[in-house]
């Protein structure tokens, strides 16, 4: 069974939410997307038993600190697996070909040369292009620019085995132009800054970001039969589930998720 390993839900600023970042997992093996903003990602797969040689592939949609700096912890702990021996195989990096250089240059002046120079040998930076589809595990990925108005970033759209489409929009709102690859998508991983009720308070439009209402109104219009909000605020926190479950059926009457950090969603 494909599931959706929920490894964190919170925008940049939490502090009661680990920042957004997941998995794909199919059998033992995990495709994971960004690895947040810090070591707090080690924790995470422990206590979600994930083990370093079941990653080979992470995707990092973008450079902002939240969705990149974990992944220099990444690249230590698997570099260390794989100079014990411990890990069988290459790990691959996929980014937007802008960003290739970044994360090169970040873990060139952070981690030991040891494990450095194991970038181009064991451990692989490949750039993506806007519709570009490659194969990861066993599944056909296509990346598309989201074409954000701030840092340039990538989502991605691919089927699963059960035969579903599942795409993920990027930490920013939908943008007509991606319609191709996100319209008849089966599952909608989209951002939701905070409830509609509250924009006045988290001011989620001057950042670029939606509200539940805007996410699960786009979802009903695109006819889309699971929808996964986060990238949340962390005020609301031990009721945010309550709160936007509510504020969402409103809009939405497909299937809605707002999972807390930590949880696995059943694909």
């Amino acid at each position: 069974m494909e599931q959706l390993y929920v490894f964190g839900t919170g925008n940049a600023a939490v502090t009661h939410y680990y920042n957004t970042c997941f998995a794909i997992r199919d059998d033992d093996e995990y495709f994971m997307v960004d690895a947040g903003g810090g070591n707090g990602i080690l924790k995470i797969l422990k206590d979600m038993d994930i083990t370093y040689p079941q990653i080979h592939h992470l995707f990092v949609t973008h450079e902002h600190t939240d969705h990149l700096l974990g992944v220099v912890w990444l690249v230590r702990f698997v570099g260390s697996s794989i100079l014990s021996g411990s890990y069988e195989g290459d790990f691959y990096i996929y980014c937007h070909d802008g960003l290739v250089s970044t994360i090169d240059t970040i873990c060139r002046l952070t981690l030991q040369g040891k494990i450095y120079k194991l970038l181009g040998d064991r451990i692989h930076l490949i750039a993506v292009h806007d519709g570009e589809t490659l194969p990861i595990m066993d599944y056909n990925v296509t990346f598309f620019d989201i074409h954000s108005t701030k840092a340039r970033q990538f989502g991605f759209t691919t089927t699963l085995k059960n035969g579903q489409k599942l795409t993920c929009a990027g930490d920013e709102p939908y943008n007509p132009v991606c319609r191709p690859y996100v319209e008849g998508s089966d599952w909608l991983l989209h951002e939701a800054f905070c409830l509609y009720g509250e924009r006045e308070r988290f001011k989620p439009y001057e950042k670029h970001h939606s509200t539940v209402m805007d996410a699960c109104k786009l979802a009903e219009e695109l006819q889309i039969p699971n929808l996964v909000l986060w990238h949340t605020e962390d005020k609301s926190v031990g009721r945010r589930k309550e709160l936007y479950l509510a504020e969402g059926r409103e809009y939405y009457h497909g299937s809605l998720f707002v999972p807390d950090d930590g949880e696995i969603l059943d694909l």
